[in-house]
């Protein structure tokens, strides 16, 4: 899963921020990171981001020019560890043509245009996004629904028990499927059923585990969850791999090495997400581009099954 050379028709991750609530610093964070939450999904060449905390200025720093014309950005939720940096994505500030898009999905079907006017402002902020070059669209969505892109890309989405709602994204590219579920809080009894469908079988599930189970007794309530109950949703969805994600900004590098051996005696394929760390799953079926491609060489009226 992990170390091999990545192929345009994969479905990969990149994380770029793994931290929770606040940035961590210090020579006992190098290993797992101190970026806040944003993560890049590609669907084959398909660019997605998700999240745009403080890893998204390294990203933005990656990317560059290279980053494409139009920038899809699915927000799990708008507090500040989740868009902190939006001001700082370089593709942002390189052309005049270039549009980014968000799309948040726990507003009741409202945008983030309103909230980041808000926030991207005087006195809280010296500039609006709208004074960056690029042009920001703001798009609106209920949890639970489907978005669907114009080239054939689907992103199914649930809505997820954090203060305020947060979304949970399921990419499927290429017979592959990874979730991303955070910030959540477990719910009793657990594993919800409606989660458990709804991660089904992913090869890779991204989930919220920012407490010890020690730490939650005294946070409940607070919207977040343990890397033991991401195990026990593991199981019981047949998940095949587990990434530990919003990692405590508290937990260095020795107390998370020592939950990863942990939860490995439990589930051996899951680990502790580090920054900058990539998993590709190859294709075992035609992406999108493929269909189109296919059906554009099969002749009218020409029976595939025959």
């Amino acid at each position: 899963m992990v170390g091999r050379a990545l192929s345009s028709g994969d479905l990969q991750i990149r994380f770029w921020g793994v931290r929770g609530s606040t940035c961590a610093s210090g020579a006992q964070f190098v290993e797992f990171g101190g970026h806040t939450p944003c993560v890049e999904v590609r669907c084959g060449e398909r660019l997605f981001i998700v999240d745009a905390g403080t890893g998204l200025s390294a990203l933005g720093t990656h990317l560059a020019n290279s980053a494409p014309d139009t920038v899809d950005l699915l927000l799990s939720h708008l507090h500040l560890d989740h868009i902190s940096g939006l001001p700082f994505f370089k593709p942002a500030l390189l052309s005049n043509d270039r549009v980014i898009r968000t799309f948040c999905g726990n507003l009741g079907g409202e945008s983030a245009k309103a909230s980041l006017e808000r926030l991207y402002a005087p006195p809280l902020f010296p500039i609006s996004l709208d004074q960056l070059p690029a042009h920001f669209e703001h798009h609106g969505f209920n949890a639970g629904e489907t978005l669907s892109f114009a080239d054939g890309t689907l992103v199914h989405t649930h809505l997820l028990n954090h203060p305020g709602g947060s979304t949970g994204y399921r990419f499927t590219h290429a017979g592959r499927s990874v979730c991303y579920i955070s910030d959540i809080e477990h719910t009793v009894p657990w594993p919800d059923p409606a989660l458990t469908a709804f991660v089904r079988d992913a090869d890779l599930m991204i989930y919220d585990g920012m407490f010890s189970d020690a730490e939650y007794t005294r946070c409940q309530g607070w919207g977040h969850s343990t890397w033991h109950k991401g195990v026990e949703l593991a199981k019981a969805a047949n998940v095949k791999a587990l990434a530990i994600f919003h990692i405590f900004p508290g937990h260095d590098d020795t107390f998370l090495r020592a939950s990863e051996r942990q939860m490995q005696e439990l589930m051996p394929t899951a680990f502790v997400a580090r920054e900058r760390q990539t998993i590709a799953f190859p294709a075992i079926a035609p992406g999108p581009a493929q269909q189109t491609q296919q059906a554009a060489r099969q002749p009218a009226g020409a029976d595939e099954s025959r």
